[in-house]
């Protein structure tokens, strides 16, 4: 798959990655698809959590020994 961003938050501790995630899918057209990778465990739970409430997509996550992986795609606005 390929990304039209991939954000690199290793060594961040929350809230930063979240904010600094909505902060670049601000940049983002509706659509396009961002890959973060994140070291902080609370991300398990704060990226599901993140897309639920703001609608973006959560496409795929996974964890690759202790870094975390989320791709999400920008939601469409209404």
């Amino acid at each position: 798959m390929t990304y039209d961003l991939e954000l690199d938050l290793c060594g961040l501790q929350c809230p930063l990655p979240i904010l600094r995630s909505k902060k670049a899918l601000a940049r983002l057209a509706a659509g396009q698809v961002m890959h973060v990778t994140v070291t902080d465990v609370g991300a398990l739970k704060d990226f599901p959590a993140f897309c639920k409430v703001t609608g973006h997509e959560l496409l795929e996550s996974w964890d690759q020994q202790g870094v975390f992986h989320f791709v999400i795609k920008k939601r469409f606005e209404e």
